[in-house]
């Protein structure tokens, strides 16, 4: 069995974004790209907890999302928030550390 890796997440202050809400959805303009994405919980939320420039693993984001919300089983869970951080890292708003 291969070894099982924390990939490491940084959120830059040049890809800062500004939040509009629309009910259950999210506009982020990410003002270096100039792009307006639309995205849902719990998107938002792994943003919030992520301060430009600090360096954050899947375990660490689930431990601080973990205190705000019933994140159910850990390991499902850490699958979850590490695709979130992926598809994150696709639209340009997180970077791999």
């Amino acid at each position: 069995m291969p070894p099982v890796t924390d990939p490491h997440y940084r959120r830059d202050p040049q890809d800062d974004v500004t939040a509009c809400a629309l009910d259950d959805i999210m506009l982020l303009y990410h003002h270096r790209s100039g792009q307006t994405h639309m995205v849902i919980s719990p998107v938002p939320e792994i943003l919030d907890r992520m301060e430009p420039g600090a360096i954050l693993s899947v375990q660490q984001m689930h431990d601080r999302l973990a205190r705000d919300f019933d994140l159910g089983s850990p390991q499902e869970a850490l699958i979850e928030i590490a695709a979130h951080l992926d598809a994150l890292v696709a639209l340009g708003l997180v970077r791999p550390a």
